[in-house]
């Protein structure tokens, strides 16, 4: 049984991280915590004073068309035709194969409907990525 719920394929998590797994019977039997919590752990437990460069070049494009189109959405919701025309471009299919698409790939840029692309109300706007290369971005100038 997951948490809401549902049956799973006969194990579940329960608080303090303890698997509990369902008997042939249908009954629920708890296996002990274990004796070593930190034997698998995932990190050190300690906390970075200041975010390695590595990260930051994460955050980084060398794209200029991606700068450009992050400087311009901002914060705010654009549609295409709003975005081609505060850039000043005009052929669509040059903005989305330079513009948008990579934007969109490199994880800068997302959908406000991202299960039905064609939308009538579709907006683009972007992702938390985006968002900290626009907060670098609007600092440096």
């Amino acid at each position: 049984i997951l948490a809401d719920g549902y049956r799973s394929s006969g194990c579940r998590w329960l608080e303090g991280f303890e698997l509990s797994a369902y008997s042939s019977n249908g009954r629920m039997e708890r296996s002990a915590k274990s004796k070593h919590p930190d034997k698998y752990r995932t990190s050190t437990g300690q906390v970075p004073e200041q975010v390695p460069e590595q990260v930051k070049d994460l955050l980084h494009t060398n794209n200029t068309h991606i700068i450009r189109l992050i400087k311009e959405i901002g914060d705010k919701e654009f549609s295409i035709a709003e975005i081609m025309k505060a850039l000043e471009l005009k052929h669509r299919p040059n903005f989305l194969e330079y513009h948008l698409n990579p934007a969109i790939k490199e994880g800068y840029v997302r959908m406000l409907y991202p299960n039905s692309p064609r939308h009538p109300r579709q907006k683009y706007l972007l992702t938390v990525k985006g968002m900290a290369l626009y907060n670098e971005l609007t600092k440096k100038e």
